[in-house]
């Protein structure tokens, strides 16, 4: 993996974004898309995640995060391995899911082109942090992905999505806890 991707400095935020293998929609789905809400909400209370900006999409999820001082490598792991596996007892527990077959058979075939040990691969391997380096690149990031449900034509206003922060920057109050960056000095 390039330098360029790497968590090399926990004392500053990052811009991180994984994709469903595939860039398979799941998160059409609202129970699938709470599934992240829940799994965030636990890093931010047990693993020190600090939460800046998000946004989840049909098929990837952006974070702006950073640490109180667990590695931001292994918060990522931990978030990606437990949605992992929630994700796809999920998928396999929902009668209703219509493309339930077909996603399991991506998600196999995934992990076996990968030559991973698991059977099962719901996130494509790489997360791509980038660190932010100062206040005009973080809102940059911020505003990119406030603007990605503007931009995909689910709705004309980034506050309108609700799985966003965007909400929270335009006075309302979101579904998950976060620091402003206004407030924060990078």
């Amino acid at each position: 993996m390039s330098k360029k991707y790497k968590f090399a400095d926990n004392d500053k935020i990052y811009f991180v974004s994984f994709a469903v293998t595939n860039w398979i929609d799941l998160f059409i789905r609202n129970d699938y898309k709470e599934e992240i809400l829940n799994s965030i909400r636990y890093c931010q209370e047990k693993k020190d995640m600090e939460l800046y900006g998000w946004c989840i999409m049909t098929s990837h999820v952006h974070l702006i995060i950073g640490t109180k001082g667990n590695p931001l490598q292994n918060i990522m792991r931990d978030l990606k391995r437990h949605t992992s596996e929630v994700l796809h007892k999920a998928i396999l527990s929902n009668n209703t899911e219509n493309r339930k077959e077909w996603m399991l058979w991506m998600m196999e075939r995934a992990a076996k082109k990968n030559n991973n040990t698991a059977k099962f691969q719901l996130w494509q391997p790489e997360s791509h942090p980038v660190q932010l380096l100062n206040n005009k690149m973080a809102h940059q990031k911020l505003d990119y992905i406030h603007y990605n449900p503007v931009e995909a034509g689910f709705v004309t206003k980034a506050e309108e999505w609700k799985y966003s922060s965007a909400i929270d920057y335009s006075g309302g109050k979101g579904r998950l806890e976060i620091i402003k960056l206004d407030t924060l000095i990078v």
